[in-house]
This record gives C-alpha cells, sequence and structure tokens, in this order.
C-alpha cells in the first residue's frame, strides 16, 4: 500500500470522526439498516476472484461487511481498517476467523508494506472522508491489483438543501461529486444508482477496474 506525504484526511477530521464514532458504535447495527441501502446486495454483486484473493475494507466499521466477504469468499485473506478504536471494538466481538484481520489505520496515512489487493471495498466510507477525492482515488489505483475490483457502495445527492446541509453535518458529503470522479477513473463493471425514501437522497452501486 503506497504511503502518501500529504495525505488529505486530516488529524482534525480524523479526531472528528472518531468521537462522532464513539457514540455511534453503540447504536450503529441496530440503526444503520434504514439508512446504509445497498451494502449486502454490493457484496452479492462482485465477481469472482481468484484463489487466496487479497480484500481491503477501508472503513470496515463494525464488521458486518468483513463477515459476508469471507462467506462470499471463503479461501481469501480480508483486512478491513477503521480510524474509529470503538468502531473496530464491536467488530472484534463478531470476528473470530484469522483468516480476517483487523486494523486501526487511516487511510493512506501510513504504508501497510503490503502487495495490492485482489479487491477494494468501501460501504459509505468515502463520502465519510472529509477529503479531495483525486488523491484518495489515487491512492485507491495504487493499492488495486492490476485485474482487480474497486467495489463502493456510498451517498450521492439529495434534491433539498436541508437536508444536505443536516448530512453534511454528520460529516457525510452529498455534493455529488464522486461518483463522476470513479467514472472517470475506473472502468465501470456495473453501475446503478437508487432512491432512498422516495427520492430524500439518492446513492450509487460501483464495481469497477482499472483503466
Amino acid at each position: 500500500m503506497s504511503n502518501t506525504s500529504e495525505n488529505p484526511i486530516t488529524e482534525v477530521h480524523t479526531k472528528n470522526i472518531a468521537q462522532y464514532y464513539r457514540f455511534h458504535s453503540h447504536i450503529y447495527d441496530a440503526t444503520r439498516w434504514s439508512f446504509l441501502f445497498g451494502r449486502k446486495t454490493l457484496v452479492e454483486e462482485i465477481p469472482s476472484l481468484p484463489t487466496n484473493a487479497r480484500i481491503l475494507e477501508v472503513g470496515c466499521g463494525t464488521g458486518d461487511n468483513l463477515i459476508q466477504l469471507k462467506q462470499r469468499f471463503p479461501n481469501t485473506q480480508i483486512t478491513g481498517i477503521d480510524i474509529s478504536t470503538d468502531m473496530l471494538g464491536k467488530a472484534r466481538t463478531k470476528i473470530t476467523d484469522p483468516a480476517i484481520s483487523l486494523k486501526r489505520r487511516r487511510y493512506g496515512a501510513i504504508n501497510l508494506n503490503e502487495e495490492p489487493y485482489d479487491l477494494i471495498l468501501l460501504s459509505y466510507s468515502l463520502t465519510m472522508m472529509g477529503a479531495g477525492y483525486p488523491q484518495i482515488i489515487t491512492e485507491l489505483k495504487n493499492d488495486l491489483s492490476k485485474n482487480g475490483y474497486l467495489a463502493i457502495v456510498d451517498f450521492h445527492t439529495s434534491p433539498l438543501p436541508w437536508f444536505r446541509k443536516w448530512m453534511k453535518i454528520n460529516h457525510a458529503d452529498f455534493s455529488g461529486e464522486l461518483y463522476p470522479l470513479l467514472k472517470e477513473s475506473f472502468s465501470s463493471v456495473q453501475t446503478s444508482f437508487h432512491n432512498a425514501y422516495l427520492g430524500l437522497w439518492n446513492y450509487f452501486l460501483f464495481i469497477g477496474t482499472q483503466n
């Protein structure tokens, strides 16, 4: 995994997110099912991976995606990273498989000295990084193997200014800027957009490969 000299995710933002999830880690699994749509579908729609594939989830949270990934791809080595100690603590209570490792990392800030990944998954984490997307996308391209897949489910935008403002208070970017950059930077294998709550906001699923 490549090292970044000027990581766009600031220390201040990292501390704010960690503080945010200090409380939300206790209610995350009980509440996010009603808000973070498409996570299970994304895992189900990832194409086949080679035996002994290497998988990375950036922003693994309480670990549900990691468990589903291991069920879908049993002969793989999986790493989940997150900046929240509290969220990782919840994940460790669920995960006992030695093939799944959990690490507290700010993506791109520390060189993990690892080979490129066959799959990198981000589930509602990119729009919460509070940083310039171009540099993060560069990191993803560096960390993804030549024939690997990038799988993302995330917020897109909302037609309602008050809702976009409210979500910004909750550290989520609803500007709609993320998807066009992904489309430009990766070759789409599958892309779909979906409305939530009759169009209160929309989200997208994206599976892509290196250009």
